[in-house]
């Protein structure tokens, strides 16, 4: 059976750029080659795929998770292009006074543009006209009410979910399996029981933004609807995953959303410079597979992903992201990378890179280290059935 897949692309990303400058780790490049890797790989010809146009979020969806006045800061920050000395408290004030979040010309409309193509492809599906729609540029999950952070001015998943459930109503189960912790989100809806939240995350011991531990259960009617799995540095597939069947499936069984919307940031690659998780680029078909099931299962198939963080630029996030829209639109890939991917890449970085989708062999680890990690991932599984499934009558 064909299912209708939207894919959130066009022209407008390469006009109106959410780029942070040539020596910002987040580049607007991995998005593009993600896509050209999709297109090469034959996947935009999948009968049933389309790419729909992005479009701007308007202001009215933007108050629904940020604060008015932080809106008027990034629309005066960003058309002023930097920080002058007039607008020094401004940027101090919502976070970008610092070299995580610098102001770039523009940037609020290559926010609110990121932010809306989320909103169309939740609207796809919601609509009717898709069952799934993957948003690759999407996935800023750290942008909190006033205040920028962790290269995130607007918070697109929480912006498309407030919509949901807007126009829509409904439960919404948000997935978050970037290697930082979706902070953004969980604080949007910590006291909201009509969005359950799950991060999978390495801990915040380790990493930015130091938050998202097992006891951060929500607030008030949200209580036990935010649900944290901390990992330990160098965790790989397998316990990742593991955490995934154990902790990810039964709750959203048991929660029983409209949809489920996913954050598939890529940066727990044992490559990536940003982070210490240790899993290879064949953690993706095997968390596609998940969440496409899962949402067959529990919601007629209703699935919304985002992108998210990924800072190996050329060798991961295409091949990653790729992966991950194969199994949404239920397509299989060949061993190799296209060659026209190879010589567009080439164009980028001359660097070694993988030449197959799938990484070749696990990163090595010690037995030791293993043992460490499979010990510490059962032990956090353990407390989360303890604390949170009770809550949900598991």
């Amino acid at each position: 059976m064909v299912e209708p897949v939207v894919l959130v692309y066009g022209h407008q990303f390469q006009e109106t750029v959410y780029d942070f400058g040539s020596f910002h780790p987040l580049q607007p490049v991995r998005v593009q080659l993600a896509v050209e890797l999709m297109r090469a790989g034959g996947l935009l010809d999948v009968p049933g795929v389309r790419l729909e146009e992005p479009r701007p979020a308007t202001r009215q969806e933007l108050i629904a998770v940020h604060d008015p006045a932080y809106i008027d800061a990034v629309q005066t920050l960003g058309a002023a292009g930097s920080v002058v000395h007039e607008l020094s408290d401004l940027a101090e004030d919502h976070g970008f006074a610092q070299s995580d979040n610098p102001v770039f010309h523009g940037m609020d409309q290559a926010s609110a543009l990121v932010a809306g193509g989320t909103i169309v492809a939740a609207e796809a599906i919601m609509s009717g006209r898709a069952l799934h729609a993957f948003a690759p540029a999407g996935g800023l999950h750290h942008a909190h009410y006033s205040r920028a952070a962790g290269f995130c001015i607007y918070n697109d998943p929480a912006i498309a979910i407030a919509a949901v459930r807007s126009r829509y109503g409904g439960r919404i189960a948000y997935i978050d399996v970037d290697a930082h912790h979706g902070d953004g989100v969980q604080e949007a809806f910590y006291r909201n029981a009509s969005v359950l939240t799950i991060s999978l995350h390495e801990s915040g011991r380790y990493l930015f933004p130091g938050t998202g531990f097992v006891h951060d259960l929500g607030d008030d009617a949200g209580y036990g609807y935010s649900v944290n799995v901390p990992l330990e540095p160098y965790t790989s597939d397998e316990p990742f995953l593991r955490a995934v069947e154990e902790v990810v499936v039964p709750l959203v069984r048991a929660y029983r959303p409209d949809l489920i919307v996913t954050e598939c940031g890529c940066d727990s690659h044992w490559l990536d410079p940003l982070t210490h998780l240790a899993t290879t680029t064949r953690l993706w078909p095997a968390l596609a597979r998940i969440f496409h099931d899962l949402a067959h299962e529990v919601c007629d198939g209703r699935w919304l992903a985002t992108g998210g963080g990924g800072y190996d630029l050329y060798n991961v996030v295409p091949r990653a992201w790729t992966l991950l829209f194969a199994g949404m639109v239920g397509a299989d890939l060949p061993d190799e990378l296209p060659e026209a991917f190879i010589t567009l890449r080439e164009k980028y970085s001359r660097q070694p890179m993988a030449t197959t989708f799938l990484d070749e062999e696990p990163v090595h680890m010690s037995p030791e280290r293993r043992r460490d990690v499979d010990a510490a991932t059962d032990r956090t599984i353990r407390q989360i059935r303890e604390l949170v499934f009770p809550l949900h009558g598991l």
